[in-house]
């Protein structure tokens, strides 16, 4: 859900900003993080033009990565803060990426702290990021965070990547498969439908239900295109409200076997995410309520009572197993780092445990389904020919 916030900032100067949150309670969280006092805060819509195309949002955005690569070279290159946003500037052709810049330089030009400038524009820089800063402004090593961020958005996208690109080829075989069946169904079928009811012939109850649906978009075909124009712009409509509200996810977790894995893969960016604060200096509650964006409304209200726990004398360790936040294997290397004042590292070795179990299932499940999807297309469209080609069968024998 989207809010609506009206805070005073740590120079004391009114400001609005918009957060996506769960709740109340949640949107307020964000915005203390970024060092605001909240006065008002209401739930926002959305207006119908951003619902149906999000896309047009996202095109004023900075490239975060890209940003962050870039300031990390003019900083090590011995430029100061300002001196690289300016450089920066100047190179960037976008204009939503040069508005960025000029907002960033208007608050550093006024005194204020990067971490401040960077929480000004929520709808760039995420809690995340904002976090990191603000804890390197307190050790005066901001190129070191830049590429500890790096690092972690790489490691991300990588796991990313895979689950990606294992989707790509069984998208195409049901692009395909699913673009023979409409022809088939759309334009052979038709043309069947007249040949056959020209001849007469007693066919088989299946080929008689294909053949009237062909009948059908002979003779209203204006008519179901019709339909079609106007269902097709409405299901993508709700297929993606549907994977915004992480349907998929919920529907992938009913499948045997697939909700122990989304849930590894879960613990493995939460872990990757609070090893890279903890390295950073960053104490463990502030960074569970940075790393809230990156799990799921169940686990993210596990997390919330975890954090209460550990705000209570508890060691981490103890509250994750209490609220279902680790495995055995994450529980006793999180008892290792406790003891050993390690948390982020071992929090990280942690993901990085994961992140190869889960590459390794990733590349068993697509070398078994790929083959099953193509079996399963070929047996769509070799019914659907069959059931065109039986009546064919069915005269010649009768001939014979």
């Amino acid at each position: 859900m989207r809010y609506r916030i009206r805070a005073i900032s740590e120079t004391n100067l009114i400001m609005q900003l918009m957060v996506e949150a769960d709740d109340e309670m949640a949107a307020r969280r964000l915005a203390e993080q970024r060092g605001l006092r909240v006065a008002t805060i209401v739930m926002a819509r959305r207006p119908l033009a951003e619902l149906l195309r999000p896309s047009m949002n996202k095109a004023a955005r900075l490239p975060l990565l890209l940003f962050s690569r870039e300031l990390l070279a003019l900083l090590e290159a011995g430029l100061g803060i300002v001196e690289s946003l300016e450089a920066l500037l100047e190179k960037e052709t976008a204009a939503g990426g040069q508005k960025v810049m000029r907002q960033l330089l208007a608050c550093l030009r006024e005194g204020k702290r990067l971490s401040v400038a960077l929480a000004m524009q929520p709808d760039v820089f995420p809690p995340l990021y904002v976090g990191i800063i603000r804890a390197a402004e307190g050790t005066s090593d901001l190129p070191r965070a830049l590429s500890r961020f790096i690092d972690y958005r790489q490691r991300m996208d990588s796991l990313r990547g895979k689950i990606v690109s294992a989707a790509i080829y069984p998208a195409i075989l049901l692009l395909v498969g699913g673009g023979v069946t409409l022809f088939l169904l759309g334009y052979v079928v038709p043309k069947f439908a007249q040949v056959y009811q020209d001849v007469g012939t007693e066919l088989p109850w299946l080929s008689r239900l294909m053949l009237e649906w062909g009948r059908l978009l002979d003779a209203h075909g204006l008519h179901v295109a019709g339909v079609a124009a106007v269902l097709v712009p409405v299901a993508a409509w709700l297929l993606r409200r549907f994977l915004q509200g992480g349907g998929l996810v919920q529907l992938a977790s009913a499948l045997p076997g697939m909700r122990e894995r989304l849930r590894i893969y879960e613990l493995s960016r939460l872990y990757l995410t609070l090893g890279m604060l903890l390295e950073g200096g960053i104490a463990v509650v502030p960074a569970i309520d940075a790393a809230y964006g990156t799990v799921s409304a169940p686990a993210r209200t596990g997390l919330r009572h975890a954090a209460a726990l550990i705000q209570s004398g508890m060691p981490l360790s103890a509250a994750f197993e209490n609220h279902g936040l680790v495995t055995p294997v994450s529980l006793r290397m999180l008892r290792v780092g406790e003891r050993a004042g390690q948390l982020g590292k071992m929090l990280t070795q942690s993901a990085n445990f994961y992140e190869g179990e889960i590459g390794r299932w990733i590349d068993r499940f697509t070398r078994t389904f790929e083959p099953l999807l193509m079996v399963a297309i070929g047996l769509v469209v070799g019914t659907i020919v069959v059931l065109l080609y039986m009546p064919i069968f069915d005269l010649a024998g009768s001939i014979g």
